[in-house]
């Protein structure tokens, strides 16, 4: 039910700057040209909340896929970029409790299962439980937002070196790193964690903790209602640096294989962000969730790497035309342009009287399917061969059969891929 929208790669630099937290110092500067000084956008999710501050939408659902910029240090087997692809979902206005909260860890959740990445995990939590674990263990107020950050890396970094982060980089004392490891370091399925913190009451009557662990109570049952909370863990160490989240925060994670991607999508509910481009007391309350694109791909290749042997390549068109014989690069064309009108993709040897061994060797190396050879003598007969590089088949059809023959081959027209998945699915039910 959502739209689509499209924001400029390029804000004003003070739409983006106090958004993010310590990344912020990964934010692209653009050099001020005609007096206005911008940014390449970090995120898809700032520049959304803009959009709707200009332009009053109400409530909206929205998806948008694009580019975004981050001055970081690129690990390109990890699936970390410079620039990369977000796809976002989100959801902004007035809505029941926890409702849009739910749909959109149930779209995260639809998203991953559908692609071929393996075993996936979303690691749940609140920020307002996560401020609370602060507020009790003694932080003062003014670094909650730091030590949030350094909680954060406890996915990549032993508790040790995190409290060592937190004592001598950050100044907080020890005993209060100590008592923030007592919340933190409790993770475990939905609602034995949720039952665990009610009954050990180790929140006391803190106001923003009860708040948070109601949400949490009716999000779990939405989650299950929709079948999706066997894919959830709730995870008290999750904060999710980015400044803006005010509620429930999430994280997708990928839980098999070797390669070691970090992060594959979050989000959570800002919904303060928008007030910041809007008049005083105006509220405008929303949740989303982003999937890294780059990093699903990495999963992807690798998937492809184990159960290829090593390679990724795949074919980029269906058929190549080739052909026996000198000057019939007029003839390969004929046939291609067949080919072409039935939505078969192809293509011809563009070599002027190419060999047919180093034709047939590009083929198998690019992994094209099929291969069709144009003779002389099959020409004259308004024929022409049909080799099935596969199956290692070589059948000579007509000119009139040979989109007929190549579909019953398993070539599909391009378009029809979706269609011939379902038809697939019904033959086997």
């Amino acid at each position: 039910g959502a739209v689509e929208i499209d924001t400029p790669v390029f804000e004003l630099k003070d739409t983006l700057t106090g958004k993010y937290g310590e990344d912020s110092k990964l934010i692209y500067d653009l050099a001020d040209q005609g007096g206005e000084l911008l940014a390449l956008r970090y995120d898809l999710t700032v520049p959304f909340a803009r959009f709707l501050a200009l332009n009053s939408v109400g409530n909206i659902k929205r998806f948008h896929i694009g580019k975004v910029y981050r001055r970081d240090q690129p690990a390109l087997a990890r699936g970390r970029y410079r620039e990369f692809y977000q796809c976002d979902f989100d959801i902004a206005g007035t809505y029941g409790r926890m409702v849009p909260d739910a749909e959109c860890v149930a779209v995260a959740c639809d998203i991953l299962d559908a692609l071929p990445i393996g075993d996936f995990g979303i690691k749940l939590n609140h920020r307002r439980l996560l401020d609370a674990i602060l507020d009790l263990s003694g932080v003062p107020a003014d670094k909650f937002r730091t030590i949030c950050s350094a909680v954060d890396k406890l996915d990549k970094e032993p508790w040790e070196e995190v409290k060592r982060e937190m004592v001598d980089d950050k100044g907080l004392k020890p005993e209060v790193a100590d008592q923030i490891g007592t919340f933190v370091l409790l993770k475990g399925e939905p609602w034995e964690m949720y039952k665990r913190l009610v009954d050990s009451n180790k929140f006391g009557k803190h106001t923003g903790a009860m708040e948070a662990l109601e949400d949490l109570r009716i999000l779990f049952e939405y989650l299950g209602a929709m079948d999706r909370l066997r894919f959830v863990s709730f995870d008290l160490s999750l904060a999710r640096g980015l400044d803006y989240y005010t509620g429930v925060i999430y994280e997708a994670v990928c839980m098999s294989g070797n390669t070691q991607v970090g992060s594959i999508g979050g989000g959570g509910r800002y919904d303060n962000l928008v007030s910041m481009f809007q008049e005083a007391g105006k509220v405008t309350p929303c949740v989303g969730v982003s999937v890294g694109i780059e990093r699903v791909f990495t999963l992807m290749e690798a998937r492809i790497r184990e159960e290829q042997g090593g390679s990724v390549k795949q074919p980029n068109v269906d058929v190549l035309v080739v052909s026996v014989g000198d000057n019939m690069m007029k003839d390969r064309m004929r046939v291609t342009r067949i080919l072409w009108e039935a939505n078969i993709s192809s293509e011809f040897s563009q070599q002027e009287n190419p060999k047919l061994k180093y034709e047939l060797a590009n083929a198998l190396e690019r992994g094209i399917p099929f291969m069709v050879i144009v003779g002389e003598e099959e020409l004259k007969e308004n024929k022409c061969k049909v080799k099935d590089l596969k199956a290692r088949t070589e059948d000579t059809v007509s000119l009139d059969d040979l989109v007929r023959s190549l579909r019953s081959k398993g070539v599909i027209p391009v378009g029809c891929e979706f269609a011939a998945e379902l038809l697939e699915q019904e033959a086997s039910n």
